[in-house]
């Protein structure tokens, strides 16, 4: 396979995702420029990382990439995409796309008067886990979903998750919800785990929503969550013939409405005696329900779930196969909005139908 080469505007921590990918995997990705406005930190930027650093877009773009990757503060992703679909140059964009529902609109108006050629990086339903949960459901073993229950993910990443598992996309709701706001003693950040013993307020929100086909979400989240070893992540599928509850499955089967309850297993090599340290898949029983697309990736799920968007941008430029659409992506900031709005004045919203959906 021809390497997918690629460039990135932005050097934030999420930007750092990237670059560690086209490293670990450097027979797919290849990495041939970063853009960075100020030049002295691009110089430190480049010898950090052992990249090349350029400090316009069109420097980019002389590189011969096939996409470039937004990933800049979305009060300034705006800005950068009107450029890049100016040019014609294909975009993976960092989520979120804008920081208001103006700048969603104006952002759909922009993509129509320039056909342009992007998709979004929200990635989380190419984590391991989601993956493998979505195909179960894709598979039928539990049935019509009913209901979705999650605490694991904030904002728009927990509704492109409600979206998918329910189908209700650009189904309109009644969202309502509360902010409450609870101790925890911190254990761990995103430079390592903490052992001082403090002990910090975190907001939690509690929300319902109501969608008009009748399916319902219950998403209850804290921001502790992503960095604690005492806040867990939880997930509650439930359809009309069975239920994912987190790592188990139970289900009726097809052939004598037998109930089964089975358990997820990771495959993971490195451990214990196998060297090879990479994520290899997700059984239940004796079939898999999720195989890694790259061949003993030292990558985290995060990164796995990235680089299969990576991945997937290129039958996305060459034969049009849509993997995140910008209007998912738009629609599902949309309802991260709503949620937000619902949340803080403590009273029932109506969602309404935008325009990327009419």
């Amino acid at each position: 396979m021809e390497k997918i080469r690629f460039g990135m505007i932005g050097s934030g921590w999420r930007a750092e995702f990237f670059i560690r990918i086209a490293k670990a995997l450097p027979d797919i990705f290849e990495l041939s420029a970063v853009m960075i406005r100020d030049k002295e930190k691009g110089m430190k930027y480049a010898k950090e990382f052992d990249i090349n650093v350029v400090q316009t877009i069109e420097e980019v773009e002389q590189t011969k990439v096939d996409f470039i990757v937004i990933s800049v503060n979305r009060t300034v992703t705006m800005d950068y995409l009107q450029k890049l679909f100016k040019m014609g140059i294909p975009v993976l964009c960092e989520t979120p796309p804008a920081d208001s529902i103006e700048k969603l609109d104006k952002l759909w108006e922009l993509y129509k008067q320039h056909n342009a050629k992007i998709q979004v990086a929200e990635q989380y339903f190419a984590q391991p886990l989601y993956a493998a949960w979505l195909k179960a459901i894709e598979d039928g073993m539990i049935g019509e979903i009913q209901n979705i229950n999650i605490s694991s993910l904030h904002a728009y990443h927990g509704v492109s998750i409600i979206s998918r598992v329910l189908g209700c996309e650009f189904v309109n709701c009644t969202i309502s919800g509360k902010k409450f706001w609870f101790e925890a003693t911190e254990t761990y950040g995103r430079d390592g785990m903490v052992f001082d013993g403090e002990v910090k307020k975190f907001p939690r929100d509690r929300v319902t929503l109501e969608f008009e086909n009748g399916k319902v979400a219950f998403f209850d989240f804290a921001g502790v969550q992503y960095h604690s070893f005492i806040r867990t992540r939880q997930l509650n599928i439930q359809g009309t013939r069975g239920e994912i509850d987190d790592m188990t499955i139970r289900y009726i089967t097809k052939d004598g409405n037998i109930p089964v309850t089975q358990e997820l297993r990771r495959i993971d090599f490195g451990a214990y005696n196998n060297q090879e340290w990479a994520h290899y898949g997700i059984m239940l029983g004796e079939k898999f329900l999720y195989k890694s697309p790259f061949k003993f990736p030292r990558l985290n799920d995060d990164e796995i779930a990235i680089a299969t968007c990576m991945y997937k941008m290129k039958d996305y430029i060459n034969k049009g196969i849509e993997f995140y659409p910008l209007k998912d992506a738009l629609q599902d900031t949309y309802i991260g909005f709503k949620i937000d709005e619902a949340v803080q004045e403590n009273k029932p919203i109506k969602t309404t139908t935008q325009i990327w959906n009419q």
